[in-house]
């Protein structure tokens, strides 16, 4: 019961403050579950981020389900997903109750132009920590770059780009 509490109050302080989204999230997520809990390792984490962006859903949501289960099974993932997804719920009935009070401040702009870079840096953060675990020789390098190079520039669908980057695994390792 103790570790499920331990889960519900990481997750909760996950969800609180975590602005942007999901892989905004991922620098907050990795803090407290390996450096605070040290519930996971660097390659652990790196596994459940890549099953949580290939599962349907967000990707925050996704990794506190599956982090959850790896901590404490089923009741483990749902207090975990409840929990990172209980301050979003409580934040966003209160602010769409007082919306429509300060919907033209620009106090309110001003808030929300101030959390724009970030929530860039935030995921800039977030991709550079996971290039680092993930980063494990040149070949690994030159699959990312490539995957990378296809999604951005030539607009290849994501899904067949994991797809193409499982194939290119399976051939070099």
């Amino acid at each position: 019961m103790n570790l499920l509490i331990k889960l519900f109050i990481s997750f909760f302080k996950i969800g609180l403050f975590s602005f942007g989204g999901g892989y905004a999230m991922l620098p907050l997520i990795k803090e407290e579950v390996i450096e605070t809990r040290g519930w996971l390792t660097n390659a652990e984490f790196i596994d459940i981020v890549a099953i949580s962006e290939m599962t349907p859903g967000p990707i925050a949501i996704n990794s506190a389900t599956f982090l959850g289960y790896r901590v404490s099974g089923f009741l483990g993932s749902v207090v975990a997903t409840l929990a990172v997804v209980l301050p979003s719920f409580i934040i966003m009935s209160l602010i769409f109750h007082f919306v429509s009070r300060f919907k033209d401040s620009p106090y309110s702009d001003w808030f929300f132009t101030g959390i724009r870079p970030i929530v860039l840096g935030l995921i800039a953060s977030a991709a550079v920590s996971v290039a680092l675990d993930a980063f494990i020789d040149i070949k690994s390098i030159f699959i990312a770059l490539g995957i990378f190079y296809l999604v951005a520039f030539k607009k290849l669908n994501p899904i067949i780009a994991i797809v193409l980057a499982g194939i290119a695994g399976a051939i070099f390792y």
